[in-house]
């Protein structure tokens, strides 16, 4: 018997909706992929004990741990303490750390478990930056404290560094002096200002070829402390571009949310790995893809992940910083937590015909994994909304 439900329409319409997906199989054990491949995880609140969802947000350590086991199932590394995690927006530095410091716990036990931890200056508030000094100490405070507790870094885009520099070499001086200090080869972090409107004009420049130049040269001086940069500005031309200009051994990890499908399988010459905030919400379907193409069998991975590409683009649309609220909701649908709700409040930051539109796609491209529970919470949701 298929399952139906009513759900909410653009024009103030409702309509009956049929449910048409099949759950994407899970694997008896870890795949092995051709491309590396970090899954951004997001962080569970916990209502029942938010007293302060703004200031102080309440978080559920075991369900947030649980989650990162279900990515390391299906053979992802994690990007640990990301964006994807609301670093910034509902996640501040002593939460960041305390996840941090369990993830990596959780990973010694975890047979092949893998995971790098964002590192970037948001205990320091971007208005209280002076100088590239104080940029430099943030940044130094944040990776120490990563590589103290045996973790990789990411070196995240600085709001305070954006505030502050005056020109690409401010950029140059403060990454090459943080880069000549790590102890382990880092991954640079490119987000653009879709993603957080603070950081527009990084590297010193609102023009991309000049940006491009500055990170470049960045790269090229530290190539021996750079694994990779993971580029997020929802452009393929543009992360072609920097992809084909790397220096041998330096990695290109795509985050474009948009076009990571034909990224990732890449020209025939040159691809993408990945670090990607969508994998959290799409974690069987783009882990039965990467072991399909990593096994030669590109037909059945774009089978699979191209349908999760519309789905993508509906989480991620502008504005884009809001994208947690999306992942989250699958994560509640597909019952990898009890509730839908995000450290801050942040699920107010979607409307109901948002959250509608991204069931229909998410059913359409089989990411729903447990079609009656999704279904049921479905009703529920939009039954607050007044839709009956």
């Amino acid at each position: 018997m298929s399952l139906t439900l009513n759900l909410p329409e653009a024009d103030g319409a409702v309509s009956e909706y049929r449910m048409v997906g099949t759950p994407i199989e899970r694997p008896s054990k870890p795949p092995v992929f051709n491309r590396i491949a970090y899954a951004a995880a997001h962080v569970v609140s916990d209502p029942r004990r938010d007293l302060d969802p703004w200031g102080k947000p309440a978080i559920d350590w075991d369900t947030t741990i649980a989650f990162r086991r279900h990515l390391w199932s299906l053979g992802f590394k994690i990007a640990e303490a990301m964006d994807t995690s609301q670093r910034g927006m509902g996640l501040d530095w002593a939460g960041a750390q305390e996840l941090i410091r369990r993830s990596l716990e959780e990973a010694r036990h975890v047979e092949g478990a893998d995971l790098a931890c964002g590192a970037g200056t948001d205990h320091l508030a971007a208005a209280d930056a002076r100088s590239l000094d104080d940029v430099i100490k943030a940044y130094e405070t944040q990776i120490e404290f990563v590589e103290k507790h045996g973790g990789r870094a990411i070196m995240m885009a600085s709001r305070a560094l954006a505030r502050v520099a005056k020109s690409p070499d401010d950029y140059i001086k403060v990454y090459s002096r943080i880069l000549s200090q790590a102890k382990d080869k880092v991954v640079l972090h490119w987000l653009g200002d879709m993603f957080d409107p603070n950081l527009a004009g990084y590297w010193g420049n609102a023009e991309f070829e000049p940006a491009l130049e500055c990170a470049l040269a960045i790269i090229k001086e530290n190539r021996e402390k750079v694994e990779g940069i993971k580029i997020s500005l929802l452009d393929n031309a543009k992360e072609v571009q920097l992809r084909d200009r790397l220096p041998e051994g330096v990695m290109c990890f795509t985050g474009d949310d948009f076009n990571y499908a034909e990224l990732i399988e890449g020209d025939g010459k040159r691809y993408s790995h990945a670090l990607l905030g969508i994998f959290d919400a799409v974690a069987p379907s783009a882990s039965k893809a990467l072991a399909s193409l990593a096994a030669g069998d590109t037909t059945t991975f774009r089978s699979v992940i191209e349908p999760t590409v519309p789905l993508s683009r509906k989480i991620f649309e502008a504005p884009t910083q809001y994208y947690k609220a999306g992942v989250v909701f699958l994560a509640w649908l597909n019952g990898h937590q009890s509730h839908f709700s995000l450290p801050a409040g942040m699920q107010s930051a979607r409307g109901i015909n948002h959250y509608a539109d991204i069931f229909r796609l998410a059913d359409k491209a089989n990411v729903l994994d447990r079609p009656e529970l999704a279904t049921e919470r479905m009703k529920n949701f939009v039954g607050v909304f007044g839709v009956r």
